[in-house]
């Protein structure tokens, strides 16, 4: 690996982890470029899975005060996106990718629509009230919808186990749809669920398939992800919720386009 190609790898892996924490879709960062620098699929998302763990924390601990409050639904969300996390990432190993690959367009453009209509929907489910209202929210949700929350979070485990490309942004969209939490706490959420699914795929392709890592790449991104997850968290902290909202449709339009790109 050339020094130039170490400062690409560095760079992207600082933007992917600002941001993973603001949005969510930093692996649509990395990955590409680890594609275009030479590396294999197995091993581009292997090592990047791992190297991003360290933004995640950094951004997750950024976000702990929007996460106050959260403990008693957190017990159950955080079981389900470390189940799923598990099967994804044991299927990303002894599975082709191909096929997943393809249909991650599809899941994107799903997530955006979620994060658009989601206000909208949950002002029209709470009969005209203010989402920011107890209605709704995560420790009030009738047992249908907990459950919906909790099947989505797991399915959303697997996939970020086996992919996770804007992850982030399908987990903001599943809980503003579905609930009436504020966006900063949905941010929260999602940056805690999505870390523990990258931790818990990383100890996986560590424990199953060790071959399958560069230590090199993964030491670049989590130098530049940890510091990137630093950054991320305090700016987008002080962003208002329209403004998130519009950097998820901005960056999930650009992933879908790159993600298109990358399956020709």
């Amino acid at each position: 690996m050339t020094v130039g190609e170490a400062a690409v790898i560095l760079t992207a892996g600082f933007w992917a982890g600002m941001i993973n924490v603001v949005v969510g879709s930093g692996t649509l960062v990395t990955f590409p470029t680890l594609l275009l620098l030479g590396h294999s699929p197995l091993v581009a998302n292997v090592s990047n899975n791992i190297g991003l763990v360290g933004g995640g924390i950094t951004g997750t601990f950024g976000y702990r005060h929007q996460l106050t409050g959260h403990g008693h639904i957190l017990r159950r969300l955080l079981p389900a996106a470390v189940l799923g996390g598990i099967t994804g990432a044991v299927l990303l190993l002894i599975l082709p990718d191909e096929a997943f690959r393809m249909i991650v367009p599809a899941l994107v453009a799903l997530g955006i629509s979620m994060v658009v209509w989601g206000p909208a929907l949950q002002r029209r489910t709470a009969g005209g009230r203010d989402p920011g209202t107890h209605y709704g929210r995560l420790a009030t949700l009738t047992r249908l919808r907990l459950t919906a929350v909790l099947v989505g979070v797991y399915l959303l485990g697997v996939y970020g186990g086996y992919f996770g490309a804007a992850q982030g942004i399908l987990l903001v969209g599943l809980m503003s749809v579905l609930t009436a939490e504020h966006i900063q706490s949905i941010t929260g959420l999602k940056n805690l669920l999505t870390t523990a699914v990258n931790v818990i795929a990383a100890v996986t392709f560590l424990l199953v398939s060790p071959e399958s890592v560069d230590w090199v790449v993964v030491a670049l991104i989590a130098a530049g992800a940890t510091l990137g997850g630093v950054v991320g968290a305090r700016v987008g902290r002080r962003l208002s919720p329209l403004l998130i909202r519009a950097l998820i449709v901005v960056i999930g339009l650009a992933a879908i386009l790159r993600l298109l790109v990358f399956s020709e």
